[in-house]
């Protein structure tokens, strides 16, 4: 068996003892860096009041936790299932090397965790979205974008 195989088998072992212990929705992930886990994380979303508590989301901030970093370049995430948009977002943002899922969205859909909708509302225009989204331009919110640009001190990511 690969190295491969072992971390997603224990992401899917933690998303099961995650359902049995009733903690949240049947999702786990891990975050491995040279075949080492980093980092491990389930839904905690209905036991921390948190929508934003997804397994992916967890795992991601406690390898930036343990790595004293805000990217995890070099790592893979090995997740129960295909992640939803905002926990995708959120690898790209970590720059994570490559994503490992044991399960795909239709999967999580057939069971009543159905994306689909929220992906649909990315391409569509803010003024067609479901949630209205308006428009209030202020011209000092452009001004902290030109201070931004024009630090020097920044730390870019």
């Amino acid at each position: 068996m690969t190295n491969q195989q072992l971390f997603i088998r224990k992401a899917i072992k933690l998303s099961l003892e995650n359902v049995q212990t009733g903690k949240g929705g049947p999702f786990a992930a891990l975050i491995v860096k040279d075949n080492i886990i980093i980092a491990s994380g389930t839904n905690l979303v209905t036991s921390l009041n948190d929508p934003t508590a997804h397994a992916e989301i967890i795992a991601i901030r406690e390898a930036c936790k343990i790595l004293g970093t805000f990217h995890l370049e070099g790592c893979e995430i090995y997740s129960s299932c295909e992640p939803c948009p905002m926990c995708l977002g959120a690898m790209y943002w970590a720059r994570l090397a490559k994503i490992f899922i044991a399960s795909i969205m239709q999967d999580a859909a057939d069971v009543g965790f159905d994306d689909a909708f929220i992906y649909s509302e990315f391409s569509k225009q803010i003024s067609e979205r479901k949630i209205p989204m308006v428009l209030i331009p202020q011209s000092e919110a452009l001004a902290v974008f030109k201070e931004w640009k024009e630090k020097k001190d920044k730390i870019k990511y």
